[in-house]
């Protein structure tokens, strides 16, 4: 290659000829009239590409309030959390709940601290310009992770309702509490690298390090107060008559002292208001719904007896088309625990039809997916679609983007950055997919009260991860799960962490 500047540099004369086409082409000044005007993505929607993505879907799977992370990165808490509660409220019979995510995130923030300064332990001779170091020292305690990090901290300290632990105003904004606690923790990776470097053995190092940690335990306390070690609970179960307005009275007689069931004079009437039976006369403003009430119960006795479903009975699934990653293998990515004792991130890699086919199966069996996707792509954040026929840009630029999945994972230019859940899905007449139904965590403003709507074509290209539970995956991919991992670096592709 040549090192003549000038050969290098943008010419006057190319330039003059930029504006001279540029300016003859009418669907340019109309383009930029627009884009200026509205914003690139408003004046790249194309209503055609809109009103072939409906919001009503063949299966879709009933769902609580929709959730907000706010402005923090914890997309990959809320989805799981999101996945757990829907199981949690039909199990149940509860009209809504959410868990706490500061609960959480509180726990996240400490065993992330911990295990950074077990990675600097564990790095000593590197230099800190080093590939690895630099990818170890990047996020000390960022907010950004994985499903695997969920159910390691799920698995450790348990659950806690919402009302238990509420939202802060650090974990509703968490630059400024986690810009001090990172700049903290990389202090104390000096300090303890200053002290190998003057021969300061290991025993020395790690007490010095449980003393750091009482400091990021104050840190973390002062910033989102201290979580519970119990709690109280308490629900009431929907009222099922609410989802019988119009049915036939069907009143259900009480048991008598014998415990044997009397039968109900109004059975056959229509009309509830006809019903003449003890259950409803003398009616009151008194909710009579059932009660589920604890006193004093631990987070893990929580989790463990209200959360219908296991965190480790989970699989992560990629659809990574990488010519250095071959399918249907097994991945494990280096330095990517949040609880260090927990163990690296872990993920088997299939191809398309596989991991759609889980999705599907899933799905149709009544149970949400978590996943991982870009969720910059081709979408509309306020509107709610991700489809690269609704975001027309290549009409806007007069320019087709041609990238496809590998490439978009290769050149970083599609990594994962945002985890959301899966609700439903519309099976065109071949039984295939066409459209997908998205939960996100941005509260219930953004997309259509919530939810937002992705073609499959996007799907294809821009989902790399699902979390599937181990019963619907297929006997080939299960047994992937126990063989020898390949190691990867924590720079290589689908390592970033959701945010």
């Amino acid at each position: 290659m040549t090192t003549d500047a000038s050969a290098r540099a943008i010419k006057p004369e190319l330039l003059r000829t930029y504006t001279e086409d540029f300016n003859k082409d009418r669907a340019n000044l109309i383009a930029a009239d627009a884009a200026v005007s509205a914003g690139v993505l408003k004046a790249a929607t194309d209503y055609r590409g809109v009103r072939a993505l409906p919001r009503d879907f063949s299966i879709e799977l009933k769902q609580g309030s929709i959730t907000n992370q706010e402005r923090s990165g914890r997309c990959w808490m809320f989805a799981s959390l999101n996945t757990l509660r829907y199981e949690l409220m039909h199990r149940w019979n509860l009209e809504d709940f959410e868990f706490s995510e500061t609960y959480l995130f509180f726990w996240d923030a400490m065993e992330k601290s911990n295990t950074y300064l077990e990675n600097v332990l564990r790095t000593l001779d590197e230099p800190t310009d080093s590939r690895l170091f630099e990818a170890i020292n990047w996020g000390p305690s960022d907010d950004g992770g994985w499903w695997q990090m969920f159910a390691a901290l799920v698995n450790k300290y348990g659950l806690v309702p919402k009302s238990a632990y509420p939202e802060s105003e650090n974990s509703r904004n968490s630059d400024d509490f986690k810009q001090y606690l990172n700049s903290k923790l990389r202090e104390f990776a000096a300090e303890l690298r200053r002290r190998s470097a003057a021969g300061a053995g290991e025993d020395e190092l790690r007490t010095l390090k449980d003393e750091y940690m009482g400091t990021v335990y104050r840190i973390c306390a002062v910033s989102l107060g201290e979580p519970p070690e119990k709690f109280d609970f308490f629900a009431r179960t929907k009222d099922d008559d609410e989802d019988k307005k119009g049915e036939a009275c069907k009143c259900k007689a009480e048991a008598d002292a014998d415990g044997k069931a009397e039968s109900c004079k109004c059975e056959d009437k229509s009309d509830a208001k006809a019903c003449k039976c003890d259950k409803n006369k003398d009616k009151t403003g008194k909710d009579e719904r059932p009660q589920i009430r604890e006193i004093g119960i631990t987070p893990l006795e929580f989790y463990k007896k209200y959360v219908p479903v296991d965190v480790n009975d989970f699989a992560t699934l990629a659809n990574a088309p990488l010519k250095n990653r071959p399918f249907n293998r097994r991945y494990r990515i280096r330095f990517s625990a949040n609880v260090v004792e927990a163990g690296d991130m872990e993920f088997v890699n299939v191809p398309l039809d596989v991991f759609k086919k889980a999705a599907l199966d899933q799905l149709t069996a009544g149970h949400l997916i978590w996943f991982a996707c870009d969720c910059t792509q081709f979408a509309l954040r306020k509107d709610g679609f991700f489809d690269q026929s609704v975001v027309r840009v290549d009409q806007l630029f007069g320019t087709e983007f041609t990238g496809d999945k590998a490439h978009g994972l290769e050149y970083g230019d599609s990594p994962s950055n945002h985890a959301m859940t899966f609700t439903g899905v519309n099976l065109g007449e071949d039984g295939k997919p066409n459209r997908w139904k998205v939960e996100n965590s941005w509260g219930k403003d953004a997309g259509k009260d919530g939810y937002y709507v992705m073609s499959d074509a996007w799907f294809d290209r821009y989902v790399t991860e699902l979390i599937i539970r181990k019963e619907y995956l297929d006997d080939a991919t299960r047994a992937l799960l126990t063989t020898e991992p390949v190691e990867i670096d924590p720079w290589q592709p689908l390592t970033r962490r959701c945010r």
